[in-house]
């Protein structure tokens, strides 16, 4: 390929063009590729647990470690609050070990986690346990769309990245199942057991993952050209689609396409991602500058447009309405578990059809007409004298539609997006940049809801959300599309760079 056609945004690549037998084969999932992914959407899914079994677990804390809603919340938010330096370390440490064995660390912090939470004698303990699990989060957020990423091919990238969201909402589905079976069980032992779930799962996926192959991108970062060869054969379903990648992973990394080495000597800076964050902060190019305020703004706007906080406290918001029955409140959260779950899961059929972009706008859309409709609600529920008998009912259908809409677009895309527009030795530290901004928004967010809501109301507080969601339309509007582009053409396609941009970003 010239250089010129691998400059211009509108030529396409000639695999693309190809029709035919070979074409079809071109398109068609690879196994390897799609095993590969959902074993690292196992981690996800565990993560997922974590969010979703304490929602319910947290009214048995409650009861029987008899603590306050201040120790509620400093009990979520240091599980969110550890994810800040983990997220940062996960993007140095996958650079240095590879994604493979980053996502085998963060199996441990959530099996030794899970252990201890299980056991938590006392309210030192849990803290303790959910600090871990924490830890094990952050690695999650950063490694599992990470490896998901960059061992897909762009024709089902969206669609096989997006399963690291999916899984999650299988993961909180589960919690919230978990929360309704177990509190049949004895107070002090039902939600013990909530807790130590993911010891299971953990313990799997940590020998899985050593059967597994690494990220071909981090392998040629490593010089181990041959290594990544092997995986890149398995991930593509021709040879020569995948010995196309092979050369433009090399240029993109800085080694001569035709050097057939198996081993190549890169630079330090180049395996261990030395100067990332220089690059990203201190001196950064326009473009790399265009990329950080995408990929950050996403992730802020996810979780300032309300989702943690409706996820994990929705039983108080079912509660305003007159709904106190615990089994009926763990069975609303179950409703919203499966509307997040069949709705993560269509997306995964439009995210390289529709695109990203035009999914983030729906979903944008959706989701501020939802909360402002159940602003109102809420704003008429607090200020009536008799009770509303419509109330429940509208609340529970309202929170439904704003979990459905944001499923579909904000919570996958934010993810894929960011993990796959950053430059290959920027792409690490860039999305744990990402994350250590998410998990500040979102530890912000649910450390200070309660105290919010007793200060404007719970209405006012979903009226602030409504607002936010509007400036997010905005927002979402202005990105370009990424959909069935290589990770290697994001320069050109997000940037709109000219020839001579991207000539001097890869020389």
């Amino acid at each position: 390929m010239s250089t010129q056609e691998k400059n211009n945004p509108h030529c396409k690549h000639p695999m693309e063009n190809r029709s035919g037998e070979n074409g079809e084969t071109n398109r068609r999932l690879n196994l390897y590729a799609c095993v590969s992914v959902m074993a690292a959407s196992i981690l996800s899914a565990i993560y997922g647990y974590e969010v979703g079994v304490m929602t319910g677990a947290l009214l048995f804390i409650k009861e029987d470690l008899q603590i306050s809603d201040l120790q509620l919340q400093f009990l979520v938010g240091i599980f969110h609050m550890c994810g800040l330096p983990a997220s940062m370390a996960a993007g140095r440490i996958s650079d240095y070990i590879g994604r493979r064995y980053t996502i085998i660390l963060a199996s441990i912090a959530f099996l030794s986690g899970s252990i201890l939470t299980g056991y938590s004698p006392s309210y030192l303990i849990l803290m303790i346990g959910n600090f871990i699990s924490g830890i094990g989060a952050g690695f999650t957020l950063i490694v599992a769309p990470l490896y998901c990423a960059e061992i897909s091919p762009p024709s089902h990238r969206g669609s096989l990245t997006s399963l690291t969201e999916f899984s999650i909402n299988i993961g909180i589905l589960l919690g919230y199942m978990s929360t309704f079976f177990f509190e049949k069980l004895r107070l002090n032992l039902g939600w013990r057991m909530m807790l130590a779930v993911p010891a299971a799962p953990s313990i799997a996926l940590i020998f899985l993952m050593l059967k597994l192959g690494e990220s071909p991108r981090w392998l040629i970062m490593q010089g181990r050209v041959g290594d990544a060869k092997k995986v890149l054969l398995l991930v593509f379903n021709t040879k020569q689609e995948a010995e196309q990648r092979l050369a433009e992973i090399k240029t993109a990394v800085g080694i001569e396409p035709n050097n057939t080495q198996e081993i190549v000597q890169v630079p330090k800076k180049t395996r261990h991602g030395g100067g990332a964050l220089k690059e990203l902060f201190c001196k950064p190019t326009p473009l790399v500058r265009r990329i950080m305020v995408a990929a950050v703004g996403l992730h802020v706007f996810m979780h300032l447009g309300g989702i943690g906080v409706i996820l994990l406290y929705s039983p108080r918001i079912f509660e305003k309405t007159g709904i106190t029955s615990k089994s009926k409140l763990l069975l609303c959260t179950i409703g919203m578990g499966v509307m997040k779950l069949v709705f993560s899961f269509i997306s995964i059929f439009f995210m390289d059809g529709v695109g990203r972009r035009i999914l983030l706008l729906i979903s944008s859309g959706g989701v501020t007409v939802a909360i402002l409709g159940l602003g109102i609600c809420l704003t008429m529920v607090e200020k009536a004298v008799v009770n509303l008998f419509w109330a429940p009912w509208f609340t529970i259908v309202a929170t439904y539609i704003y979990v459905g809409f944001m499923s579909i677009g904000i919570g996958p895309v934010t993810w894929i997006y960011s993990s796959e527009i950053f430059p290959i030795t920027l792409r690490a530290q860039g999305l744990a940049v990402c994350v250590a901004v998410n998990r500040i928004v979102n530890m912000a967010m649910l450390t200070s809801f309660i105290s919010i809501y007793k200060a404007i109301t719970m209405g006012g507080c979903l009226f602030a959300l409504a607002g936010v969601n509007v400036l997010a339309f905005w927002f979402y509007f202005t990105l370009p599309e990424t959909k069935g582009r290589s990770l290697e053409d994001m320069e050109i396609v997000f940037g709109k760079v000219s020839k001579t941009e991207v000539q001097t970003s890869e020389a």
